[in-house]
């Protein structure tokens, strides 16, 4: 059996400008994966695709497209 592969994580959209807040996901089968930056092997957050579509919902329209695709 092969093994999974490993999550392609990418810089939120939300995170703040400085370098000191960033927040990174990966979207994979069981969910959004979300994770701090500066510590990569850390803790990790698990969303499911549900909740994660009504989080994306419910940000501000300015800040990304609404669908969770291109933003996290």
């Amino acid at each position: 059996m092969p093994e999974p592969l490993a999550p392609l994580w990418f810089k939120s959209s939300y995170s703040g400008g400085s370098g000191t807040e960033c927040v990174e996901c990966a979207h994979t089968n069981a969910g959004t994966l979300i994770r701090d930056s500066k510590t990569p092997d850390g803790p990790i957050v698990v969303v499911r695709p549900p909740t994660w579509r009504a989080f994306i919902r419910h940000l501000p329209a300015e800040r990304g497209n609404g669908s969770g695709d291109a933003i996290a």
